[in-house]
């Protein structure tokens, strides 16, 4: 037995209990039908005239019902008599090479099959201008030399900064479509300006680029599609603060404004961009933003299969497992830091060698007397959340709370003979 297993060996792991968690649960049923109902106002239908060739920005994030929402958006276009063909617009995302951006797409279930049009992937972009503060503004080179540009994306708030616009339509203008370049330009004066930047560069696209309309969608806590809307050009300017408020109102959380200790099984750019949502777990990677419970120790025991050895946000948590670590791509993790600026969430995070260990130490370190009494929550990741786990410090809270019913007796957690969980 070695030190580390010395220090532990006594630690408890609290009994847990099975809490199902209630949500706004509205969502959109025929999408195709309100999406088309948004697309053919006149306002809209007059944009596009025959022939043009529209860019249509499709980003890396994990939409709710992307490939319809994509695939119907071309139809629309292709029966207006204009050309679409799809960007991958995900800043730095896929490794920051066409060939990555293209697979990320086709992951995520976009293909030129399955939406109908063709994909043009490249990491060139065209310099639009500079902001008054010096940053300059890029723009892909397919899109730039498109006779329209028309932008999908979900809108809800950021991880690491707080504004009027956050994450939605004017975030993929500035950073999605500026490619790597672009990306690297929004982030190099640091989040504590993104929410004056991200605008700004949007703002100043659309002015000298034919962006013709955006396709926004808000989720629901259960991560469906509860609003979709098309905004012009200055809708989008006037209405996506709007939108991103509604989309708060909407986000699933965690009724718990403090935790000693929260275990998550797993992370991954397909969850969150920082891998577990810091609106959810309250830690963020910058000052500049704030929300969700204080959690004194943070476990993440293993990364999703989806982001393919990108940690990104492990270091955001306290303790994590080596199983975690042996599947890292350093590569893939570092450069995420490397191109939004914030290196704190690529570090690795004290690594145990299982499960058992990783939530022992968080419990051994949450300062409090009894061990016993540890207020430990655990859920499978960020996305999903109307089924979690509480310890016996909780079960009282829980029962008292009109968002969250017991329905489970305790239980003690099942680990392997590795000292995994299962």
């Amino acid at each position: 037995m070695g030190i580390l297993q010395e220090l532990l060996k006594d630690i408890p792991v609290p009994r847990m209990a099975k809490v199902k968690v209630k949500f706004d649960n509205h969502k959109i049923g025929d999408l195709e039908k309100a999406l088309l109902e948004k697309l053919q106002q006149e306002r809209i239908r007059e944009k596009v005239q025959p022939g043009m060739e529209i860019a249509l920005a499709v980003g890396s994030r994990g939409l709710d019902r992307l490939v319809e929402l994509t695939a119907v958006t071309v139809k629309f276009l292709k029966d207006l008599g204009a050309k679409p063909f799809i960007v991958p617009s995900m800043g730095s995302h896929g490794g920051a090479t066409a060939d990555g951006q293209r697979e990320v797409l086709a992951h995520l279930g976009v293909t030129e099959e399955t939406v109908g049009c063709e994909i043009r992937s490249s990491m060139e972009v065209i310099k639009v201008g500079e902001l008054e503060n010096g940053l300059p503004v890029y723009l892909d080179k397919y899109a730039s030399e498109a006779d329209g540009i028309v932008v999908i994306n979900r809108i809800k708030p950021h991880t690491a900064f707080r504004g009027q616009v956050e994450s939605g339509i004017m975030k993929m203008i500035s950073i999605g479509l500026g490619k790597q370049k672009g990306a690297e330009a929004c982030h190099q004066l640091g989040f504590k300006y993104m929410a004056e930047n991200v605008p700004a560069m949007a703002k100043m696209i659309m002015k000298k680029k034919p962006l013709l309309f955006g396709v926004a969608t808000i989720e629901n806590a259960f991560d469906k599609v509860a609003v979709v809307d098309v905004l012009t050009p200055e809708e989008i300017i006037e209405k996506e603060p709007a939108l991103q408020a509604k989309a708060k109102e909407l986000l699933p959380k965690l009724f718990f404004e403090q935790l000693e200790v929260l275990v998550i099984d797993e992370i991954g750019k397909n969850i969150s961009g920082d891998g577990m949502d810091p609106n959810i777990t309250g830690r963020y990677p910058t000052p500049y933003a704030h929300g969700g419970p204080d959690v004194t120790k943070m476990v993440v025991l293993g990364l999703t299969h989806e982001t393919e050895g990108n940690a990104n946000g492990v270091g955001t948590a306290d303790f994590t497992t080596q199983r975690l670590v042996d599947r890292m791509d350093l590569e893939v993790t570092y450069a995420n830091g490397l191109t939004s600026t914030v290196v704190a969430p690529t570090k690795i995070a004290t690594t145990l060698q299982n499960d058992r260990e990783a939530i022992q130490a968080a419990v051994k370190t949450c300062n409090i007397l009894d061990f016993t009494k540890v207020k430990m929550v655990r859920i499978k990741n960020t996305l999903e959340l109307s089924e979690i786990e509480v310890s016996e410090a909780l079960v009282d809270y829980v029962k008292q709370h009109p968002n969250m019913e017991l329905v489970s007796e305790l239980y003690v957690l099942p680990f392997d003979e590795k000292g995994n969980l299962f």
